[in-house]
């Protein structure tokens, strides 16, 4: 697509799973998981500008993030070795999504990163390598190369894209970080629901095999989500949290019970997106 350019602002839209089964673990440790990705409309977003000089740097660092460390830069660099690119860019990035919300805020960006320097550099590497590329960045970049609401199983590199019903969704947001790895370490996170097939799933079939570990080392997402499935017994988190979420059929909906919200409780309005904004980029 040749109307992305270095003046254009990249979206990098979050994430929601709509289930989250821990099937099994492997012998090194990571977990074997069976999850339908779904994008809504709630993004953080990038902008990049060209260097003669070959270096990567992040414009708005992230406090408490030292930029060689951030995922963003590291795509970028990564992408450069993988191509062998000599060009560089500044990167700029509005950050909206909550990090430790388990929206896939960070995967996201670093996807983005390598969706459009991959377009703007040039580099013509296939959307196939940069999920490679991704998948060595973290386990959920990339579904978000992939483009497409899917169900993803293995270590997050495995997809069946599904198609899914219009849909709004009322997210709530607890003021807590929840570290990815305090959950999956937690020596009682169930680890054997039994796997699914990707063609027998069914929209509203499935659990978060996470959010009881997640509840009890963080009483707030268990405030949160025992307040939401008040009004949506469908409610669950998503991801590792601290965000939960409910579906609704129409925005009127959700934002009936978002007005309902007690003081102090933070939440947001999204819709679900057919597909990841860039998922046509080449």
């Amino acid at each position: 697509m040749s109307d992305w350019n270095w003046d254009s602002n990249w979206p990098a839209p979050a994430k929601l799973n709509l289930f989250l089964h821990a099937v099994g673990r492997r012998e090194d440790g990571y977990h074997l998981l069976q999850t339908v990705f779904r994008f809504i409309d709630r993004a953080d977003t990038l902008r990049f500008e060209p260097r003669s000089d070959g270096q990567i740097v992040l414009a708005t660092p992230i406090p408490g993030v030292p930029p060689d460390t951030d995922l963003t830069v590291r795509a970028a660099r990564l992408l450069q070795q993988a191509a062998a690119c000599r060009q560089g860019a500044t990167i700029h990035l509005d950050k909206q999504l909550p990090m430790g919300g388990g929206l896939g805020g960070g995967s996201s960006d670093a996807a983005t990163v390598l969706l459009a320097l991959n377009h703007l550099w040039q580099t013509g590497l296939s959307r196939s390598a940069l999920e490679k590329l991704g998948l060595s960045l973290g386990a959920d970049v990339p579904v978000f190369i992939h483009g497409r609401n899917t169900f993803a199983e293995g270590v997050g590199e495995a997809f069946t894209d599904v198609e899914l019903p219009a849909e709004t969704y009322l997210i709530l947001h607890p003021a807590v970080h929840v570290p990815t790895a305090a959950i999956f370490g937690a020596p009682e996170l169930k680890r054997d629901t039994a796997p699914i097939q990707p063609t027998d799933w069914q929209h509203g079939q499935g659990h978060n095999d996470l959010e009881p570990v997640a509840c009890a080392k963080f009483p707030a997402v268990a405030e949160h989500l025992a307040w939401l499935k008040q009004y949506a017994p469908q409610a669950m988190m998503t991801g590792s949290g601290a965000c939960v979420f409910a579906g609704f059929k129409t925005r009127r909906d959700a934002a009936a019970i978002l007005a309902q919200c007690p003081a102090g409780m933070n939440g947001w309005i999204a819709d679900g997106l057919a597909e990841h904004p860039l998922a046509k980029i080449r």
